[in-house]
């Protein structure tokens, strides 16, 4: 661990804070037949599911703002459409969802324990999102590719009928920031004497390494842009983790149309525990970047100085497909990134598939036994 907890200034004054942005509402209607019109990700547009039109969303030229540390009032608020809420009450999550659908089961875990209320229009407005690039259809063949890819696992899941995949858009939070690391360590050169001993009555030599120790020192700057905190508490942490990361060279300024159709959680983790948790990844990666830094064959005694500068922030939405299943009466999570397609999630073990591959592997044993005896 480093010697020394991080400073964090911010060297950029913060632009002044201005009132709070109202919180307007749209509802996007199709020029052909006023049906309304949702996000279509296989399109890449607003498409009428009435009379099969589209409509290409203007991401325009506006430039997506990262704001200072502390500065919080500037940033617009709300969703920028009509959205109801429902909140689960197994896992916390509190998702917003378009106003003609119905939440009967969570969509992060499957319980039917939710209960609708009205979504929270003062929440900071994302200020950038990854549209929804995955359709339906293929999230439903990258899940059957992935059970059927699945070993030790009942058959009963690669049998499954239904497919209740949801979209949704998930909240985390971005930070940027520059930080200067200054290190000291111990550095270990190893070297090779020759030494001397008895072995059975002989005098026998042989190498033996040795370490040299040597005080070093050094200090680096580096950039962090991006860094991605996770401000859900519904789905499972270890499942996003899994996902592989989302591509941030793909946000879009924000825009209401995105949304249209779909679900959206909203954050659960606010900006300063957010920054709590992104801290902490800062001083980590750059305790390991350090380490790398200092000479020698090995190392000790490293201690890590940090200086935190520049912290900008802005809120965003990833998407992802989630869906759960049932199997043995237990329920399992699955998601798929809906920029990508990777998909994770969990599944029962077939102990009987185990046992068999464990007497097989016996049997094969005792055959090559029984072999080597009349060889």
């Amino acid at each position: 661990m480093p010697g020394f907890e991080p400073t964090v200034t911010d060297d950029t004054p913060a632009p002044p804070s201005a009132p709070l942005p109202e919180s307007e509402s749209r509802d996007f209607r199709c020029g052909e037949c006023s049906a309304t019109m949702t996000w279509d990700p296989d399109a890449g547009a607003l498409a009428c599911a009435f009379c099969g039109g589209t409509e290409a969303v203007d991401s325009g030229e506006r430039v997506i703002v990262e704001y200072a540390l502390d500065d919080v009032g500037s940033a617009a608020r709300g969703l920028g459409l009509e959205m109801r809420a429902s909140r689960c009450d197994n896992c916390g999550a509190t998702v917003a969802f378009d106003e003609a659908a119905t939440a009967q089961l969570c969509v992060f875990c499957g319980s039917s324990s939710v209960l609708e209320q009205e979504a929270r229009r003062n929440a900071i407005r994302p200020e950038s999102l990854v549209p929804l690039d995955v359709g339906r259809a293929d999230v439903e063949k990258a899940f059957r590719k992935w059970t059927r890819g699945l070993w030790f696992r009942p058959n009963a899941l690669k049998r499954l009928e239904r497919f209740d995949a949801v979209g949704v858009y998930l909240p985390f939070w971005t930070f940027d920031c520059g930080v200067r690391s200054d290190w000291t360590a111990q550095a270990g050169y190893h070297y090779w004497e020759s030494e001397t001993y008895w072995e059975d009555g002989k005098m026998k030599s042989r190498q033996v390494q040795k370490t040299r120790w040597e005080f070093a020192a050094g200090a680096r700057d580096d950039a962090f842009d991006d860094l991605l905190v996770l401000a859900s508490t519904g789905v499972d942490a270890g499942l996003v983790a899994r996902l592989g990361g989302f591509n941030t060279n793909g946000l879009v300024a924000y825009r209401p149309e995105y949304l249209a159709g779909w679900a959206a959680e909203e954050y659960r983790v606010d900006l300063q525990e957010a920054w709590g948790q992104g801290q902490e990844r800062v001083v980590a990666i750059q305790e390991g970047r350090c380490s790398g830094d200092v000479p020698g064959d090995t190392q000790r005694v490293l201690l890590v100085r940090n200086r935190i500068r520049d912290v900008r922030w802005k809120h965003v939405l990833l998407p992802l497909w989630s869906l759960t299943y049932e199997l043995g009466g237990e329920t399992y999570p699955v998601l798929v990134n809906g920029q990508n397609g990777r998909v994770v999630g969990k599944a029962p073990v077939s102990w009987v598939k185990i046992l068999l591959l464990v007497l097989v592997i016996a049997a094969l044993i005792a055959g090559g036994v029984r072999v080597s005896r009349y060889a």
